[in-house]
């Protein structure tokens, strides 16, 4: 490590700052333990699963200056675990402490129209898409977008949510009705043979890698598991890692950073699709917990912290299945499986489609993983 480098990294016994308390920011909190950091985590909500693994906590809103304010001034370095964080928040934390990744990353990952048009102007390709203000403009996209289409809020949808399937009946009137007449876009469906992510990580401009590809399954717009191998060709998998290189060098990024991908076949060659991308620590990155040396979320925090980063080379083959609602209760089971690792959130309540855990059968690499 040179001298300016060694500068410009944060020592042992430093704290990060971490806005948003959920299991993201419960696993970033972790891994920062791990290699000697302390987590302060500022979250709204009292029962926030983090709070259970970090040193420091702030419960407060968003829009209360004083809270982050005082934040601010007791981390040396700030990241976030999720992209709706209020830019005003942001900014204001910003001016007393590094924020990582940057606002450029934060703003256009938070509007789906902006995050579209971004991605198209590099070069890459979307799904058709068009914008929508009025049950006029959805009108109007409809009769240039055959269907099945999509209909997504441009703000706060994650998961599933803000989102509605449209076919050749639906009313145009209805579905802007049914998302609250919010701004929203209109993307046509992509018929697609299967779903990848690439997860990056950037250091300093000259450090810069990328764990294997998943390939990803959603169920009910929710993502259910995540594979490796992919079982895409190379050529298919360098594609989507030089996509992915050219969105993060595009933002000047720092950190964990995640892009989905649709690929589609084509007579020619299979084509890929971004989806979107998310400034943070993914949930198809939960599978490096058990199968990377370095994971996902400790990768993060180096980058954050200016430290080296670590290795993203796969020791086993994996296969992550989300958690979710009373699938949790069979914990007792999973536990005894010995493939099997098992991640619990200590969130408070089973409520259906909620995100409590997650599972990750793992095995040599080259053996054949019973899939579910």
């Amino acid at each position: 490590m040179t001298p300016s480098s060694l500068a410009a990294s944060l020592n042992p016994g430093s704290t990060i700052g971490i806005l948003g308390g959920g299991q993201l920011g419960r696993m970033l909190a972790q891994a920062a333990a791990r290699i000697g950091l302390h987590a302060h985590i500022y979250c709204p909500n009292p029962e926030a699963p983090a709070f259970e693994v970090a040193s420091a906590q702030t419960i407060a809103t968003f829009d209360d200056r004083e809270a982050l304010q005082k934040f601010a001034r007791s981390v040396d370095v700030v990241t976030f675990e999720f992209e709706n964080i209020p830019l005003e928040a942001a900014d204001l934390v910003s001016e007393q402490v590094p924020l990582y990744p940057n606002r450029k990353a934060l703003e256009i990952s938070q509007d789906r129209g902006v995050e579209k048009a971004f991605i198209k102007q590099l070069g890459l390709n979307v799904a058709d898409w068009w914008p929508i203000d009025s049950a006029d403009d959805l009108a109007n996209a409809l009769t240039q977008c055959a269907a099945p289409a999509l209909l997504k809020t441009r703000r706060l949808g994650y998961d599933g949510k803000g989102q509605l399937a449209l076919d050749q009946n639906s009313d145009p009137a209805q579905a802007f009705e049914h998302i609250d007449h919010q701004p929203s876009v209109l993307e046509k469906k992509i018929s697609f043979e299967r779903e990848i992510s690439v997860v990056l990580v950037q250091g300093s401009p000259n450090q810069i890698d990328c764990y294997d590809l998943p390939c990803n399954l959603h169920k009910n717009g929710i993502l259910h598991s995540s594979t490796v191998p992919s079982g895409v060709p190379e050529k298919l998998d360098q594609q989507a890692k030089d996509a992915a290189m050219k969105i993060a060098a595009a933002l000047d990024y720092r950190g964990i950073l995640a892009v989905e991908f649709f690929v589609k076949e084509d007579e020619n060659a299979p084509q890929l699709i971004v989806n979107e991308f998310a400034p943070r620590v993914h949930n198809s990155g939960h599978w490096t917990l058990d199968a990377c040396s370095c994971n996902q979320f400790e990768n993060h925090i180096r980058a954050v912290a200016g430290w080296p980063l670590g290795a993203t080379t796969r020791h086993s083959d994996a296969q992550m299945t989300n958690l979710l609602g009373a699938q949790v209760l069979d914990w007792f089971e999973l536990a005894q499986h010995p493939d099997v690792v098992l991640h619990l959130y200590g969130k408070a309540g089973i409520k259906a489609g909620r995100k409590l855990g997650h599972m990750t059968k793992i095995s040599p690499i080259g053996a054949k993983i019973q899939t579910n």
